[in-house]
């Protein structure tokens, strides 16, 4: 014989979709995930400048892995702590930021995150590889990320 689920059983199911629910269908002016950020009524070139404007200033170097319209990547040699969790002996870790640029629907602004990732053997063909960090790795970028945004916004349109 079948039993039916307790009422304590459904309302957990309930608030667990709601909040599922609101997740996916949270709009992009607001979504983006830790260290977002709006740039309002600009465009990418704007963007991608301001960012080589502002990464630079806090030791990061331009790196491939930005397309040039929707993205741009820097990297910054790691600190000691990176390459014992992540490196080996002699083989240094670099942070990479790739800064997503998603045009805001409707507006001229545009959201901007950063994807975070540890690479080992950087620039080495064929032996480079990424591993992307998770969780609050992206609130450190979002001091930067609002610097790129107060120098990007009111550029209008392209």
């Amino acid at each position: 014989m079948m039993t039916q689920p307790s009422a304590s059983l459904l309302c957990v199911i309930m608030i667990l979709l709601s909040l599922l629910t609101g997740c996916l269908t949270q709009p992009v002016a607001s979504s983006g995930g830790i260290g977002s950020v709006t740039v309002s009524n600009s465009n990418p070139a704007a963007i991608i400048t301001a960012a080589q404007n502002v990464f630079p200033r806090y030791g990061y170097t331009p790196a491939f892995g930005g397309d040039g319209i929707s993205s741009v990547s820097f990297d910054k040699n790691s600190n000691q702590l990176a390459n014992v969790l992540w490196g080996s002996y002699g083989d240094p870790q670099t942070i990479r930021v790739k800064v997503k640029i998603v045009p805001i629907p409707g507006t001229n602004d545009y959201r901007i995150s950063p994807k975070v990732y540890t690479v080992s053997d950087r620039g080495e063909a064929g032996f480079e590889s990424k591993r992307a960090l998770i969780g609050l790795w992206g609130s450190e970028f979002g001091p930067l990320l609002k610097k790129v945004a107060a120098q990007a916004s009111d550029s209008g349109a392209q």
